[in-house]
Formats: structure tokens, C-alpha cells, sequence
């Protein structure tokens, strides 16, 4: 019997009952009790789950101004962080293997502070003897292909991608770069604030210059120098809006003939620098690598060398001593980040191994934090989630025929990778040492930027991920029609091999769902089964998802944006991230009911609870302002709420009632999969 029943019990046999105990039956207290008016009514899972879900959670965690955003997801990060300073920890005190001591030689150098001050810019000195050694025209673009094959790109930038014809196959883009601000519009732009932006970066330019070497009489000159040429490269580039498709990046190219048409700039001497051997590159901008041709034979070698060696120094500045660290972080993390302080030193030092290494921090990271039991509970739930999307397709009431036939054929074909990717990388480094940890980030990038050149031109771009498995990501590549699943996800709250295999389905279920839905809503229709780049949806199609997402859109405006007054969701803004979740939610509880029927009441609340639970989240009043008007994910409490108001089963599971804030009407339910 519920313990609220005693309230029911007859007035004598309650007054006996306080009696026993020793509790005072004061009339006059009881009376004025009575007549006190009513509070709020209690919140339960049908009027607010992530309330009631993370209550304690939430108490423990609110936040001032300046603080930020604490998460679920958060706390995540900050796991698989402290997972990888232990992993480095380990390799540095007691290497078991090659990379480990690799490994630990770097993040020892990294760590000892009064060595990375001692060697001040040494690290960079034979670069910068590299720069100072141009004399003449024709040593230009030797001196450019140098740094690219040290991981610092200069004038342009070059790298391995994707071809956008052929989504087997990895190539090599030649595409614009070569700027120290981040967008070319910086150096044109006349506006009062960008003005003051392009101040603060004349003086950090005028600061890198004075600690790599240049001499005091001629930094004003040399600053001018870097400038006008930055300038005249932005004049040269395209906005960023005209080259967010990167088809307008791509055109094939022979390479027999770049050393003839780009005489100055020496392309085919600079492929083989790099090792490349392909016999075709993407070069879609021939205009820009015409002017960049014409500014290598026009402009003086003093100019070319203020500008190299600036942007040797603004590279390696976060891995030199603390002077440029002061420097690079007062620009870049003050100006144009943000920032109010620089991370702790062995986060720096984790970043900058993982951007130069990172694929070796991936083969230890799995060894020690991916079980096979893990594994083996992933690929079956994301397999049965797989599945619900089958039927989910079948059931469509908004899909037209045509469409269903071809989301099938490309749920068919999509893959589901765990863990880490196939790995066909050569783990050979030059030995590293600890005594410098600037030359450290220089082998390691070189060795890194070499294993991206090996991708050029091989059928092997499925073996490549575009993020690394130490860190916690589940997201679906639709280049390669796939999910990935790194191993930093497969822990709690994602999938917490400790709690009810129910809840499972409602966090790394869900999740998973929320991605592999995209290989096939709006976000996927512009990739077809083949993986060919064409829309494959019916305009009946386009229609009808935006006749359903309209009404999200209602839904999710209607909900007070928690910490703050007067503002609502923007549901127009978070509307594609809405339907996801809710689109997620629907799979993974197909999968769950499939998987197990008769499901017993607390493991079909454990599937709600751990989805409240994934969505936690206390944001200062400052983030959640700016997340409010830029953010487009809703915030956790309707992330949690949002999706099961629209699901039926948690109404049937929590015994909601009619008017209760998560039970909505029949005919007001938004559906995508059920």
C-alpha cells in the first residue's frame, strides 16, 4: 500500500496512531493548517522527469556568472581527460612499448616547465636559419613547402580529403589559407570592431616577430611587411560563406602540369616534398594560385621572409616558452576566443600531443579502457537500433514510396564502427627525448602530417575518422555512411555497464538513434545509397517533414529557457536537433520493446531515467543567455522533457493523466519513426 494511503484512514484511528508515537493532535493547529492555502503541486515524472530525475544533481551544481556549463557530457570529457593524463602518467614513469615510450618521453618534456622555459625558441632556430637563408626568388618556395612538411601551412593550405566524385578515395586539395585572422573579411572590413581586432593582431604580429629574432629596428618595417601581405592574400580569397560546400572547393587537376602554370610557386617540386605521387590533385581556385604565383615573383624576399618567420613563431607559440605562450593566448584566447585564462599546463600539453600524436594516445587509450564485453553490448544495441529504423522507414507516413525504397537501400549499406577505426598507420618516429619539448611537437607533427600524405590517393578513406577515439563522440559520417562510436563514449552516463540494461537503450540507444536517423532525414537526403552527392527526397517529402518539424517548432517555443527571465526556446533555431532527439528516443525504445517484451515496470522507467539523466545540465546565466539566441540544441531540461512528452509509452509507464505537462494530446504528438 502507498504511503500516502494513511491520509485516508478514518480521524479516530489517526489520532491513535499519533498518540503511539508521541506526537501532539493540537485541534487548533490542525485547523489552521487546513485553512492554509495550497503550494505548488508536486513535481513527478509526468509534469517534469529531468526535474525529478536529477534533483540532487542539480542542487549540488548551480552556477555564478563566468562559470560556464557543467553536464553530464561534461563530466564525460572530463573522464576520458583524466583517462588520458593517467594513460601518459603510466607511459612516462614505466613505458611498456615503442609508443608508449614515445609517449611518455613528449609528455615528460611537456611537463617540466623549467626546461620549456630554458629552451626558449630554440625548437625553431633551424627554421627560422631555413628562412633566413633566402636569398633569392626561386628559394621562396622551397623554404613554403619546408614548413607544410613540418605541419605549419604557409600561403595556402593543403591536405588529404575526401573526393566529393568518389567517396572511396582520399586526395589531396589544394585550397586557400596562408592568413593569420580567421576570416580574409578581417583585412578589408572598416567596422569600429574589427578595426579594433586588426589593431590587437598588429601587435601580436610585432610580438611574434621580437621573440623569434627580429631585430628592434626593424620590427616596425617587418610588422608592415607581414600585414600587407596577409592583405593582399585576403584580397585574393574568397568569403567563407562561398566555400562552406566543398564542391566549390573541388576540381581535378593533372599534376604534370602545375609546375608550368604555377611557375613561382613550384607546385609539382612542392608534392614531391610532401611524397605525394598522385597523378591528379584538386586545385578549384585557379585564380587565387595565380595571384599567389604572381606575389612570389613580385614581391622581395625580405617581405617573404618577415612573413615565414612571423608565422613559424604564431604556430609554434602554445609549445615554446612562456613568453610566446603569454603572447599567442593574450591574442587567440583573449581576442578571439574568448577566454579568461589559460587551461592548466597539463591540458596544453595533452592538446598538443593528441594534435600531433593523436593516433598513438588512440592505440594505448583502447588497450586500457575499451572491454570486449563493452564492445559487445555496443554493437548490439546500436545493431537493434538499426533495425527499428528499418521498421521505422516501413511505417513512415510522411515518406513517399520512392523515398523509402532508396532509405532502405542506404540503411542497408550504412556501417556501425566501434571503438577506433581500422588503423594503417606506420607508428616509426624519430626518437624523441625529453629534453625539448618544442622539437618534440616537431617530429611528432612531421611524423603526423607524413601519415596524411599517405592517404593520398588510396581507396582507403573509410579508415580515416575525423575525431579521435580517446575522445567521447558518437556522430554519423555521411561521407562514409556510417556511425561512429568512439571508445571515450562507451562509459557512463553513455553506457554504464553497472546500471539496468534498460537504461542502456535510453542513453547510448538513444543517442545512437539520434545519429543514424540522419543518415536518412533531412540532414541525409543529400547523399543517396551509391553516395552520390544528389537529393533523394520527393518536394511531397521536403513538405511533409517540415508540416511535422513546424509543429516542434510550437512545442519547443513554448518552453521558458531555464536561468533566465522572459526568454523562451527558439524552436525554430533548435528544430533539427529536436527532431533528432525525439527521433532517437522513438528507436531506441522499438529496440528495447523488441529486445525485450515483457519488460517489467522498473526497468521500463530505468529507460526514462537514464535518458533525463544524459541531458543534466546547469549553465551560468551569461552561457545560457548566449546559447539561448546561438545554441542549436535545446537546453538539457527540454532535451530530457521535450522527446517523451510525444511518446506514449511514458505516459503508460508513469501513469500520467490527462493535462499532465508531459502527457500531450493525442493529436498534438509529433512523430518521426513510430
Amino acid at each position: 500500500m502507498p504511503i500516502h494511503a494513511t491520509l485516508a484512514r478514518p480521524a479516530l484511528l489517526a489520532a491513535s496512531i499519533a498518540l503511539l508515537v508521541g506526537l501532539s493532535t493540537d485541534a487548533d493547529a490542525q485547523r489552521r493548517r487546513a485553512a492554509a492555502p495550497k503550494g505548488p503541486p508536486p513535481v513527478t515524472a509526468c509534469s517534469d522527469l529531468y526535474a525529478v530525475v536529477n534533483k540532487d544533481w542539480l542542487a549540488a551544481n548551480v552556477l555564478v556568472a563566468g562559470q560556464g556549463t557543467r553536464s553530464a557530457l561534461g563530466e564525460l570529457q572530463a573522464l576520458a581527460q583524466q583517462q588520458q593524463y593517467d594513460l601518459l602518467d603510466a607511459a612516462m614513469q614505466a613505458p611498456q612499448n615503442n609508443v608508449q615510450q614515445l609517449l611518455g618521453d613528449f609528455w615528460a618534456s611537456g611537463l617540466d616547465e623549467a626546461a620549456v622555459e630554458a629552451d626558449g625558441a630554440k625548437p625553431i632556430a633551424p627554421l627560422i636559419a631555413r628562412i633566413d637563408g633566402i636569398r633569392r626568388t626561386r628559394d621562396i618556395a622551397p623554404s613554403i613547402a619546408a614548413l607544410h612538411s613540418v605541419g605549419i601551412p604557409v600561403l595556402f593550405n593543403f591536405g588529404a580529403e575526401v573526393d566529393v566524385a568518389d567517396l572511396s578515395r582520399n586526395i589531396a586539395y589544394f585550397v586557400q589559407g596562408g592568413l593569420g585572422l580567421p576570416d580574409p573579411a578581417y583585412y578589408s572590413r572598416g567596422d569600429a570592431q574589427t578595426q579594433e581586432v586588426f589593431a590587437q593582431y598588429t601587435q601580436y604580429v610585432r610580438n611574434i616577430l621580437a621573440l623569434t629574432g627580429t631585430t628592434e629596428d626593424r620590427l616596425e618595417a617587418d610588422t608592415a611587411l607581414v600585414l600587407d601581405l596577409e592583405r593582399r592574400i585576403a584580397a585574393a580569397s574568397k568569403p567563407l560563406a562561398d566555400i562552406r560546400d566543398p564542391r566549390t572547393q573541388y576540381a581535378l587537376v593533372d599534376v604534370a602540369g602545375l609546375g608550368k602554370q604555377y611557375r613561382r610557386l613550384q607546385l609539382e617540386d612542392f608534392l614531391q616534398a610532401q611524397h605525394v605521387t598522385a597523378q591528379q590533385v584538386s586545385l578549384a581556385d585557379a585564380a587565387l594560385f595565380q595571384q599567389l604565383d604572381t606575389l612570389v615573383n613580385t614581391l622581395k624576399p625580405e617581405q617573404w621572409k618577415a612573413y615565414l618567420r612571423f608565422h613559424i613563431g604564431n604556430a609554434m607559440a602554445p609549445y615554446l616558452s612562456k613568453r610566446f605562450r603569454d603572447a599567442e593566448f593574450d591574442f587567440h584566447g583573449r581576442i578571439l576566443r574568448g577566454e579568461a585564462a589559460q587551461p592548466e599546463r597539463r591540458q596544453q600539453v595533452l592538446a598538443a600531443i593528441n594534435r600531433a600524436a593523436g593516433p598513438m594516445v588512440s592505440r594505448e587509450y583502447i588497450g586500457r579502457h575499451l572491454p570486449d564485453a563493452t564492445r559487445a553490448r555496443a554493437e548490439t544495441i546500436a545493431g537493434q537500433v538499426r533495425d527499428a529504423l528499418g521498421r521505422g522507414i516501413d511505417r513512415s507516413t510522411w515518406m513517399s514510396e520512392p523515398t523509402k525504397a532508396e532509405a532502405r537501400a542506404k540503411l542497408a549499406k550504412l556501417r556501425i564502427e566501434i571503438g577506433a577505426p581500422v588503423q594503417d598507420i606506420d607508428y616509426t618516429v624519430q626518437p624523441m627525448g625529453r629534453g625539448s619539448f618544442g622539437s618534440n611537437m616537431l617530429i611528432a607533427a612531421t611524423w603526423r602530417h607524413g601519415q596524411e600524405m599517405r592517404r593520398i590517393g588510396q581507396t582507403n578513406a573509410a579508415r580515416r575518422w575525423d575525431v579521435l577515439p580517446q575522445t567521447p563522440a558518437l556522430a554519423y559520417d555521411p561521407a562514409q555512411n556510417r556511425i561512429i562510436v568512439s571508445a571515450a563514449v562507451l562509459q557512463a552516463p553513455v553506457l554504464d555497464m553497472a546500471q539496468d540494461g534498460a537504461a542502456h537503450y535510453g542513453t547510448f540507444g538513444a543517442l545512437v538513434g539520434h545519429e543514424m536517423s540522419r543518415a536518412v532525414d533531412i540532414k541525409g537526403k543529400s547523399v543517396d545509397s551509391n553516395d552520390a552527392l544528389r537529393s533523394w527526397w520527393t518536394p511531397a517529402d521536403d513538405a511533409a517533414w517540415m508540416q511535422a518539424t513546424d509543429r516542434l517548432v510550437t512545442q519547443y517555443n513554448g518552453y521558458p529557457y531555464p536561468g533566465l527571465t522572459g526568454v523562451n526556446v527558439n524552436g525554430a533555431l533548435t528544430r533539427d536537433e529536436n527532431a533528432a532527439d525525439l527521433a532517437g528516443v522513438e528507436l531506441a525504445w522499438d529496440a528495447l520493446q523488441q529486445a525485450s517484451p515483457e519488460l517489467a515496470k522498473p526497468s521500463r522507467e530505468a529507460f526514462f531515467h537514464a535518458w533525463a539523466q544524459l541531458w543534466r545540465q546547469q549553465s551560468a546565466v551569461d552561457t545560457a543567455t548566449r546559447n539561448a539566441a546561438t545554441s542549436p540544441q535545446a537546453p538539457g531540461q527540454w532535451r530530457a522533457n521535450g522527446p517523451v512528452a510525444n511518446l506514449p509509452a511514458f505516459a503508460e509507464t508513469f501513469q500520467c493523466k490527462a493535462g499532465d505537462a508531459l502527457n500531450r494530446k493525442a493529436e498534438d504528438q509529433v512523430r518521426i519513426w513510430r
